[in-house]
């Protein structure tokens, strides 16, 4: 019966992927005839408007407005946790889950700041939480196994996890979001983060493999050697995206996957958080390059790997600001700068309808 129901998945994956269209160029022209008729010289505005004109080309609309955002903020524990490679118990997981609820972490904050929506999804955390306003119970499993012994999940769980991903791709599609953004919680994340980099890049482990939630010299050599482990244990094949993910990724891991893959099937634009929410994304670009025009790049984490794995997916960060939260915090506000963008596009004045000369061409 798994047997079955894998290959269902799979079925549904390939589906979902072969949706996925190229950016039409017609519409990037459309954007850039648009800002060149904006009162300000040309190309002035610099990332904002390489920004606006992808937005168009996704949601095909030369005059698109962003009436609701909405930040998906999965949550799953990690086995590997046991092996000491993160500064706080795994316990702190379902207590943030709680914090989110109530609405005192820094994604309510931030997002609220913005005006975004916060979803929080139980994918995989070892605990039972009886039924909340604001929290989507879909758990696949209590948490991974311990990826220094063993795989993190099968590849049907990997699966089921992804197919979580498209129900609320589902759900963003059916809110009618403009802009969506990914988030993470999941004591321990960091290093299937980093393990999934490693294996789908081939750069050292010491290369791609930083502090997490700000362990000392001691905790970040056995973190490394822990994911060296990993990989020469379960030998996860570069080749195969979801071997990685099954192998050593993480529920939420999965979960971010299947989310970016089916919003872009639907043209909703994504913006991609931090460290985990990336590893998240390269699994949906090893998946299929063509996800890659969907995402926009919140900002650079100072987890020394995230520069990595941007540059695995081609995308550029918005922003800088030396951000190591996770949650969604980076997404939402970048959020801010993109819809600042589309702004620009909208509600600026032309050269004719201010009244202003225009410089030489």
């Amino acid at each position: 019966m798994e047997d079955l129901k894998e290959m269902g998945l799979e079925k549904e994956l390939k589906e979902r992927l072969s949706t996925i269209q190229p950016l039409k160029k017609e519409f990037f022209d459309q954007a850039q005839k648009r800002l060149d008729q904006l009162t300000k010289p040309r190309g002035s505005l610099g990332q904002l408007e390489e920004i606006a004109k992808r937005y168009v080309a996704i949601v095909e609309e030369v005059h698109p407005l962003i009436r609701r955002k909405i930040i998906y903020t999965f949550a799953g524990d990690h086995g590997v946790a046991a092996e000491g490679v993160s500064a706080y118990p795994k316990d702190v997981t379902p207590q943030m889950v709680y914090n989110f609820i109530r609405g005192g972490a820094a994604i309510n904050v931030l997002a609220g700041h913005v005006n975004a929506e916060v979803v929080v999804i139980d994918i995989g955390v070892d605990h039972v939480f009886e039924p909340m306003e604001g929290l989507v119970g879909r758990k696949v499993a209590r948490g991974t196994g311990n990826i220094a012994r063993g795989p993190a999940m099968s590849r049907e769980q990997a699966l089921r996890a992804i197919s979580v991903g498209w129900e609320m791709a589902d759900h963003a599609k059916n809110r009618k979001a403009g802009l969506v953004g990914t988030g993470d919680m999941g004591i321990g994340n960091t290093t299937p983060s980093s393990a999934i980099l490693a294996a789908l890049t081939g750069l050292p482990v010491n290369q791609v493999t930083h502090r997490g939630t700000g362990i000392d010299d001691l905790g970040l050599g056995r973190k490394v050697q822990t994911i060296e482990k990993a990989l020469e244990i379960n030998s996860p094949n570069p080749r195969d995206p979801l071997d990685v993910l099954a192998k050593v990724g993480g529920l939420e891991i999965a979960g971010i996957a299947g989310f970016i893959i089916g919003c872009a099937g639907y043209r909703v634009p994504v913006v991609v958080d931090g460290f985990i929410s990336t590893a998240g994304a390269m699994i949906a670009v090893a998946l299929n390059t063509r996800v890659r025009d969907y995402l926009f790049a919140a900002h650079k984490s100072v987890e020394v790997g995230h520069q990595f794995m941007w540059e695995y997916i081609g995308q550029k960060p918005i922003l800088d600001l030396s951000l190591r939260l996770g949650e969604g915090t980076g997404a939402a506000l970048a959020m801010s700068v993109i819809e600042a963008s589309v702004k620009v596009l909208n509600e600026m004045a032309t050269f004719s309808e201010a009244g202003v000369s225009e410089g030489k061409k």
